[in-house]
């Protein structure tokens, strides 16, 4: 696949996850918000009922009161304005009140005895007035109960003590009534206060610490007293926000699960650059494989292709000169080959390895005396300084070898052209467990964002991909691994143009 098809399906599916998780966030804000919406209307309307049925409440006490205190009393009468009227089925009065209301009385009877009622016989008028005045008194006895009711509700209410005319208890029963028939089952708490602040009562989980503006209710109780000494009923929800926040508790598994759909098709990404990034690797180790395999494999071949000519077989010198440019480069061809066999050892759990206790400073001291011809060949040097007290090292001998000797051919790959090659190879004890290697050069450098790539199997600096260095990428993976299946550590200091340090430190052989 393409990187170009891979960056536009990762835009297209980043966009699709990104407006998704938006669409679900919205939505979510939007129910949280008409769910708020909805319990604030709800608990406003069911304390403003709690509060008119506490004024029923009070009518009804005063209404009792003054209904015992005006039994038995008498009433002055008031004059009607009337005009009866003599029908068939009966006979009915009309009367209109001096605050306007009007009503209507009939008397029913036979034609006779409402005609012997009309009468101005002496009994007749007698017992139609005494009939139109005890219709008279129940209206002005009525009428005085309610007057006298509205005025002590006036007058008397507001100095009644507010536990008496708010009982709590009455009001705890009120607040659950109305908010259960709205749906609202939350738990709540409530107080009382004067218009000063001062609490009253309260309930008993009422704590003034727990109360803020958003979960706080206030409602004026007996809104109507004289003299604008109010009362407020504050109520709280402590569980207002899981309340709130339950509705929409069935969005959860759902962002979460796109959330993982993200965290995967991240990871997926990431995964397609890499396997990308190591397919191109992988061509370029084979580009270059094959062209390190053609050049031996092209002397060879012409060599072999001089000796079945008459002329050079009987000239020893030819001979021997052909001998060894087959010799050569079958070497060389056998490095190679040991070079992609080295590949094998990272698929591979843990390496098979022959460990022996071996002197540091003495397998260096050869290493750079054998390596001393080809680093003078370009007309540089190489130094060591083995400062190492005790150098006894517990590895593999062969592979250790292998470690020095890549470091040393990367030195000599990557040297300058404007200066001489100086390469310095020392050892040093930097505690007594533990032994210091390093391998210092003064070559063409590596730029700090290669550094933490340069262990990496298949990877090549490409400030070193220079026309005439060639190589599989593998060398300084196969080194970090070694130098780890030793039990050791590496590291790398390096600046464009100033050189490269390599850092081994290996465990000490305890005696």
């Amino acid at each position: 696949m393409k990187k170009q098809t891979i960056w536009i399906l990762t835009i297209l599916m980043a966009v699709t996850f990104i407006g998704l998780l938006c669409l679900q966030i919205l939505y979510m804000k939007n129910m949280v918000e008409m769910r708020y919406e909805q319990f604030t209307q709800g608990v406003r309307q069911s304390l403003l009922s709690v509060a008119l049925r506490l004024e029923q409440d009070e009518t009804r006490y005063f209404l009792d009161q003054d209904l015992s205190r005006l039994a038995g009393t008498s009433v002055t009468t008031q004059s009607f304005s009337n005009d009866a009227l003599s029908r068939a089925e009966g006979l009915k009065f009309s009367f209109t009140t001096p605050s306007g209301l009007e009503g209507d009385v009939t008397l029913k009877g036979t034609p006779d005895e409402i005609t012997k009622f009309k009468s101005s016989e002496p009994t007749g008028g007698k017992n139609y007035r005494r009939y139109r005045q005890a219709y008279q008194d129940q209206y002005i006895y009525q009428k005085g109960v309610v007057d006298d009711v509205i005025l002590n509700i006036i007058s008397r209410a507001s100095e009644r003590p507010i536990s008496e005319r708010a009982d709590s208890t009455v009001v705890s029963r009120y607040l659950r009534q109305e908010l259960d028939t709205l749906g609202i089952t939350v738990p709540f708490e409530f107080a009382v206060v004067n218009y000063l602040g001062t609490i009253q009562y309260k309930s008993p989980g009422y704590m003034p610490s727990m109360v803020s503006p958003d979960n706080l209710f206030v409602q004026t109780l007996f809104a109507n007293d004289a003299g604008g000494k109010f009362y407020y009923l504050k109520v709280y929800f402590p569980n207002k926000k899981d309340y709130i926040f339950s509705s929409i508790s069935f969005m959860v598994p759902s962002l979460a699960f796109t959330l993982i759909l993200l965290i995967i098709f991240v990871f997926t990404i990431i995964v397609a650059f890499r396997q990308k990034k190591l397919t191109e690797m992988k061509n370029d180790f084979i580009n270059n494989m094959t062209h390190e395999f053609k050049t031996p494999i092209s002397s060879i071949s012409l060599a072999a292709q001089m000796l079945n000519d008459q002329a050079v077989r009987k000239s020893p010198t030819m001979l021997q000169q052909i001998s060894t440019v087959i010799n050569d480069e079958t070497k060389r061809l056998r490095f190679q080959v040991e070079k992609v066999l080295q590949m094998s050892m990272f698929e591979r759990q843990k390496a098979t390895l022959k460990i022996v206790d071996i002197d540091a400073n003495l397998a260096i001291f050869n290493i750079v005396n054998t390596f001393k011809l080809k680093v003078e060949k370009y007309g540089g040097k190489i130094t060591a300084r083995l400062d190492a007290m005790d150098a006894i090292v517990n590895v593999d001998e062969m592979h250790f070898t292998n470690v020095i000797f890549n470091l040393l051919d990367n030195a000599v790959k990557y040297r300058r052209e404007d200066v001489p090659l100086d390469l310095v190879v020392t050892s040093r004890d930097i505690s007594d467990e533990r032994l210091e290697i390093t391998i210092s050069d003064n070559g063409i450098g590596i730029r700090r964002d290669d550094l933490k790539k340069i262990f990496d199997k298949f990877y090549r600096v490409p400030t070193g991909n220079r026309h005439d260095v060639k190589g599989f990428g593998l060398g300084l993976a196969y080194v970090k691994k070694m130098v780890t299946e030793l039990g050791g550590e590496i590291s790398v200091e390096s600046e464009i143009n100033s050189g490269t340090k390599f850092i081994i430190i290996l465990p000490l052989t305890k005696n």
